[in-house]
């Protein structure tokens, strides 16, 4: 194949959905991701997706990477969400001193990073650097992850206490704690880190602008995020819908005449969760838009901004989740049976919408930033 010739991220990851819908099962069984897998994923561009091409990935424009993530999550909610961290490792490591960025890109864009926003560590500052300790969990992809990211607690009384430490794969043991009842195949262990030596120059503060500059990195960390999240909840909505639809053309429900797509209750409910997937869908590539024009253009995301982008992608996750519910309430007892995808799709969902950054209070915090109320909009 020819430089011209050669698939785009997403033409790339296309073409693997199938065989990641396949193993979707065995993706579950082993609870991570499997290392062929992960191959093929970072062959097909996922993990250098987000990468300035300063340092040889593809900075991709949000819509492009959005579709991708969506496209993963359509054929599998796992290895959607591991992508996403996974891919999402400069917009942290950003953060990082300039030389420490490029010594993480130096021998190519296709670096992983896992670790977890939770301040689990304790770090205490030692002659050039910290001694950091902790366990932290949720740590997605973390059994092929290259870096971590540990946020810690810095014990000498500074404000705000805490810190984001950067350590190598060596220095980190992974705690098998990912037993769950959704995402199942993100391997989300633990990660534990015991008296280690960090460099000053290989932490930072994410309350301090970053000192690499690229489009995306301009974007606040918690829209640009779940932002993200809300395309795997709409990839797994929408493939929670192509299956509902091929079972509804195939499956008799008992005492009932004619299959199921001929029921005008189904045909009512179909419809209108198709419809009410796009309206989300639509909402989340409009947001993404506006966002990415904003941070292209270098304009400030205010309070009021933040607000109303957190609120949409709360508010699509939550859709999503609605959507994936009327599919597997409409398979009818189809769906209870570990072969049938819609009760993988059901527990991947409601797993996500779990998260911190898509929680249902953020609605209340968007509200009070809207009504002008002086509220704290440090997590916005």
């Amino acid at each position: 194949m020819t430089a011209t010739e050669k698939l785009t991220t997403l033409d790339a990851v296309r073409s693997l959905s199938p065989t990641i819908a396949a193993r979707a099962e065995e993706i579950e069984r082993a609870r991570t991701l499997p290392p062929d897998l992960v191959e093929e994923l970072a062959a097909a561009g996922c993990f250098r997706s987000v990468v300035p091409r300063s340092h040889g990935g593809d900075e991709l424009p949000i819509d492009a990477y959005l579709t991708m993530i969506e496209e993963l999550a359509r054929a599998d909610g796992s290895t959607a969400w591991t992508v996403m961290l996974g891919s999402a490792a400069p917009i942290l490591l950003g953060h990082l001193p300039a030389a420490s960025f490029d010594a993480v890109y130096a021998e190519g864009p296709d670096v992983i990073a896992a670790g977890t926003f939770n301040p689990k560590g304790r770090a205490t500052p030692v002659d050039g650097g910290y001694r950091v300790s902790g366990q932290w969990p949720f740590a997605s992809g973390c059994r092929h992850a290259a870096r971590f990211v540990a946020h810690c607690l810095v014990d000498d009384g500074r404000e705000p206490p805490l810190r984001m430490m950067v350590l190598p794969a060596d220095d980190v043991t992974i705690v098998d704690t990912w037993s769950t009842v959704g995402m199942c195949g993100t391997g989300s262990d633990d990660f534990a880190i015991a008296d280690a030596f960090v460099a000053d120059d290989w932490s930072f503060s994410i309350f301090e602008p970053p000192e690499v500059d690229f489009t995306a990195l301009r974007i606040p960390e918690l829209c640009l995020s779940t932002m993200a999240f809300a395309a795997v909840a709409v990839g797994i909505a929408g493939g929670a819908l192509a299956e509902l639809g091929e079972l509804a053309a195939t499956k008799v429900p008992m005492f009932a005449p004619t299959p199921l797509g001929a029921n005008p209750l189904f045909r009512n409910q179909f419809g209108e969760a198709d419809a009410t997937l796009r309206a989300a869908r639509t909402l989340l590539y409009h947001e993404a838009g506006e966002a990415w024009a904003m941070a292209a253009a270098g304009a400030a995301f205010d309070d009021p901004v933040r607000a109303r982008l957190r609120s949409s992608t709360t508010w699509i996750a939550a859709t999503a989740a609605r959507v994936v519910d009327v599919a597997y309430r409409a398979a009818g007892g189809t769906a209870l049976y570990t072969g049938c995808p819609l009760q993988r799709r059901l527990r991947d969902i409601h797993t996500l919408t779990q998260h911190f950054g898509v929680k249902l209070d953020t609605f209340t915090l968007a509200g009070a930033v809207l009504a002008g109320e002086d509220v704290d909009t440090t997590f916005l």
